[in-house]
């Protein structure tokens, strides 16, 4: 459980930074600021980082409850990685959040954008692959990264321009799309194989 390994590190990080996809989401924040919306990066990043760690643990458990193994999960997990990739690589919007109050912490800044059903989707997905350690590690490193965007919004909007947060949206949208093909295709030839 406490092995590292940095390329499955790397690899665990970049689909939850996809996922997580915070550079993606500046526009959101620069939105709420516009709107003046007020919400805590430090807040925000904890209480996700809390929620989906929480899940990582018992989401398991409660997949039992349906009578569903990790592998399983995992291939359902890749189509949504997926779909979530084909929706970042093609500019497609699935879905759009507003929030009705002046705070914006909780709705929609923890849910759904940093821990929204494709970090859930995303973890469980991982845990069949990587071991735990290496998991939490990168999603540790994810809400640092989180805590600062949103902390530095403005900041960052000039470092990388409404050019630059495209291209990240595209080409993690395509490593997006490759590894969820990987997954799938490591979880189906174990289920085929039982």
């Amino acid at each position: 459980m406490w092995t590292f390994n940095i390329q499955d590190f790397l690899s665990a990080f970049i689909v939850l930074f996809a996922i997580i996809d915070v550079t993606g989401s500046l526009p959101i924040f620069v939105d709420l600021r516009d709107r003046h919306q007020t919400f805590s990066p430090l807040k925000a990043s904890f209480f996700s980082f809390l929620i989906l760690l929480a899940f990582f643990f018992v989401g398991e458990g409660i997949l039992r409850l349906f009578n569903v193994d990790v592998s399983s999960f995992a291939v359902a997990g890749s189509l949504v990685l997926f779909v979530i990739g084909c929706e970042m690589t093609f500019g497609v919007e699935i879905f759009k959040m507003d929030s009705p109050t002046s705070n914006a912490t909780m709705v929609p800044i923890i849910f759904p954008l940093l821990a929204g059903p494709g970090a859930f989707t995303a973890l469980l997905s991982l845990k069949a692959e990587y071991n735990s350690f290496v998991i939490i590690s990168a999603l540790v490193l994810n809400m640092v990264i989180a805590f600062f965007v949103m902390r530095n919004v403005n900041l960052v909007e000039k470092l990388i321009g409404a050019g630059g947060i495209y291209v990240l949206r595209k080409f993690f949208g395509v490593i997006l799309l490759a590894i969820a093909v990987r997954l799938f295709m490591s979880n189906i030839t174990t289920l085929l194989g039982n």
